[in-house]
């Protein structure tokens, strides 16, 4: 870990972390999926050793780029008009998170390349607390079955959405199809623990 003060160095104090972040995705925008550390060190503005000092490797700041996309599509759900009906939820976090990796499909097409790679192993935890915050407290769902579906679907919902990504990333789903496959996977999910449809979709 860091400490504060090599962590808040750069410009107006801007942490160095997001200042190698926010080259990598500028590099990527650029169509650079393959940039080496150097090349992100010279864009991010900062030594040749800070990328690996702060992060280790490339794989761990693609993974860290990864959280960023679950960590906006969290913040976007939040934001969203509340909704009760846990089908209704789930839908919508499906909806807003497809808009995410739509927005910039190329960049993240190559983020998710590297979601696969070793890493630190934090992206499977990310998204699962992502699918927990859009499964509420369970209203909705089958009462008896409501305590094992709040156990086990956050982490299948990981699954179900990461494998419909993963298609859409090797280019066999294009980016018009990307929200019907996903919205049809993670209904298929809850077809065993939800009760009547929603009010969303």
């Amino acid at each position: 870990m860091t400490d504060s003060k090599t962590e808040q160095s750069g410009p107006r104090g801007e942490p160095l972390r997001r200042r190698v972040l926010d080259a990598a995705e500028h590099l990527l925008r650029q169509g650079k999926a393959g940039f080496s550390m150097r090349e992100l060190a010279t864009q991010a503005g900062v030594s040749f050793a800070t990328p690996f000092n702060q992060f280790g490797s490339k794989a761990a700041i693609m993974h860290a780029l990864s959280k960023r996309r679950i960590d906006t599509m969290a913040s976007r759900f939040t934001a969203a008009p509340a909704l009760r009906d846990t089908r209704s939820r789930v839908l919508l976090a499906i909806d807003i998170a497809v808009a995410v990796m739509i927005e910039e499909p190329e960049v993240n097409r190559a983020v998710m390349s590297w979601v696969g790679t070793e890493g630190p192993g934090q992206v499977l935890a990310h998204s699962t607390t992502l699918w927990t915050l859009a499964l509420g407290d369970g209203e909705g769902l089958i009462e008896v079955l409501r305590e094992e579906a709040l156990r086990c679907l956050p982490r299948q919902l990981a699954f179900v959405f990461r494998g419909v990504l993963s298609f859409w990333t090797a280019g066999e789903l294009a980016d018009d199809a990307l929200a019907a496959n996903a919205r049809e996977a993670g209904q298929t999910l809850l077809l065993g623990f939800a009760g009547a449809s929603g009010e969303y979709g």
